[in-house]
C-alpha cells in the first residue's frame, strides 16, 4: 500500500513537471524566436558597418587591443579593433567605420598616392632630326643621358659613375621639354613628367610621399627618364623662417635631394630638372652628384631658326616663291614655340578665306600677330612686377 501511494505521487510530481514545461513552450519558442531576431539586427548592423563609405586610415601603433590610426588629414585616434580584424602591424592600411573610427577591414594597397594621377606617363616619338637649332645641347644630353643608358658597359670598364642627371634652364619656347622627350624616345625609356609645383602637396608629409612614390615607379618602369617641369617651385633656395607651407615645401625639396643622392642606387633612371629661373635655384640641387650638369638653353640664332622653320613648315602648302631667309630675319629674338606659332597662325589665314595655299603675306601678318602678343606679356609682365 505504502508502495503504491509512493508511486502515485511520483507520478503526480512527473505529470506536473511535463504539465509545467508544456505550459512554458510558448514561452521559450516566443523568447527564441527574439534572440533570433536580435542576432539577425546585430549581423545586419555589422554588415552595415562593413559597408562603403569607410575612411582609409594607416596604422600608427598596436597598443593592447585597440590601435593608433593615422587620417589623410593628419590626424591621430586610438580605436577599437573589429574581432574580424586580426593580425595588424603598424603601418598598414585598415579601413574604419566613420561614425566611431573602429576598425573593420584590412585593405592591401601598397601605395598612399596614385601617383598616375600627378604624372604623365608616356613613351614619346621625338627623333632628334625633329629639334631644331639645339644640335650641341643636344650632343651634350647624350654624352649625359643617352651614353650611359645605352652603352652602361663603358663607364664600368673606366670605373666612373654617370651623372645621375641633367638641369635644362633658359627662356620659356626653347626647346627644353622637347629636349627630355627625344632623349626618351632615343633611348626606348618611359617618359615620367611631372610639375614642381604639384609635387606639394596640402597635408604635411604628403609631398615628400609623393616625390618616393614618383621614384619608385620610375623604378619599376626603368629605364626611365623623370623631367621635372618648373623644378624652380619646388627647389628655390632655402630660408630659415617661413611660413607652414613654406617648411612643407622644404620638406618635400629634402625627400627630392634624398632620392636622388639616397643610399639606394637610381640604376637605369635619370632626372632632367628645367626652370626659366636657375638663379633662384637652392645650390643643394646643382652641386656635383646630383643635377650636375647644367645646360642652357638659349634663344635660336639665325641659322636655329632656320631649321625650326623648316622642320614646322615641311608639310605646310605654302607657295613655293616664299622668301623664307626674309621671314627668318624678322623673327629675330623668336623661341622655338613662337616659330611654331607662326606657322599655325599662318595656317588660320589661309583657313579663314577657304584656301589650300600659304601665301607669303600669312606668314608676314602671322609673324606680326606673334610680334603683337609677345609685346602685350612684356607690358602685362611689367605692370605687374613693376
Amino acid at each position: 500500500m505504502e508502495n503504491s501511494d509512493f508511486k502515485g505521487k511520483d507520478k503526480e510530481l512527473l505529470d506536473n513537471v511535463v504539465y509545467n514545461y508544456a505550459m512554458h513552450i510558448p514561452q521559450l519558442e516566443e523568447e527564441n524566436r527574439l534572440l533570433k531576431e536580435t542576432v539577425e539586427n546585430l549581423k545586419f548592423e555589422l554588415d552595415r558597418f562593413k559597408k562603403t563609405p569607410l575612411i582609409v586610415c594607416e596604422i600608427q601603433d598596436i597598443i593592447d587591443k585597440n590601435a593608433v590610426v593615422r587620417l589623410q588629414n593628419g590626424n591621430e585616434f586610438l580605436v577599437e579593433v573589429s574581432n574580424d580584424c586580426k593580425l595588424l602591424n603598424v603601418g598598414d592600411t585598415v579601413l574604419a567605420e566613420q561614425k566611431n573610427l573602429t576598425i573593420v577591414k584590412k585593405i592591401n594597397c601598397t601605395k598612399k598616392f596614385n601617383v598616375e594621377k600627378f604624372v604623365i606617363i608616356d613613351n614619346p616619338k621625338v627623333a632628334w632630326e625633329e629639334i631644331g637649332g639645339l644640335s650641341r645641347q643636344i650632343e651634350e644630353i647624350k654624352e649625359v643621358i643617352e651614353l650611359p643608358l645605352k652603352s652602361p658597359e663603358l663607364f664600368k670598364k673606366i670605373g666612373i659613375q654617370p651623372p645621375k642627371g641633367i638641369l635644362l634652364y633658359g627662356p620659356p619656347g626653347t626647346g627644353k621639354t622637347l629636349l627630355a622627350k627625344g632623349v626618351a624616345s632615343s633611348t626606348n625609356s618611359t617618359f615620367i613628367e611631372i610639375v614642381g609645383s604639384e609635387l606639394v602637396q596640402k597635408f604635411i608629409g604628403e609631398g615628400a610621399k609623393l616625390v618616393k612614390e614618383v621614384f619608385l615607379l620610375a623604378k619599376e618602369k626603368a629605364p626611365s627618364i623623370i623631367f621635372i617641369d618648373e623644378l624652380d617651385a619646388l627647389a628655390a633656395t632655402r630660408i630659415d623662417i617661413g611660413t607652414s607651407g613654406e617648411r612643407e615645401v622644404q620638406r618635400t625639396f629634402m625627400q627630392l635631394l634624398a632620392e636622388i643622392d639616397g643610399f639606394k642606387p637610381l640604376g637605369n633612371v635619370k632626372i632632367v630638372g628645367c626652370t626659366n629661373r636657375r638663379d633662384i635655384l637652392d645650390p643643394a640641387i646643382t652641386r656635383p652628384g646630383r643635377l650636375d650638369r647644367l645646360i642652357r638653353i638659349d634663344l635660336p640664332d639665325k641659322e636655329g631658326r632656320k631649321q625650326i622653320l623648316k622642320i614646322h613648315s615641311a608639310n605646310m602648302n605654302y607657295e613655293k616663291i616664299i622668301d623664307f631667309d626674309a621671314m627668318i630675319n624678322q623673327m629675330e629674338n623668336f623661341s622655338g614655340a613662337e616659330i611654331k606659332a607662326v606657322c599655325t597662325e599662318a595656317g588660320y589665314f589661309a583657313i579663314r578665306e577657304s584656301r589650300s595655299n600659304i601665301y607669303a603675306e600669312d606668314f608676314r601678318k602671322a609673324i606680326e600677330k606673334v610680334k603683337r602678343e609677345e609685346e602685350l606679356e612684356g607690358k602685362d609682365y611689367l605692370n605687374m612686377f613693376g
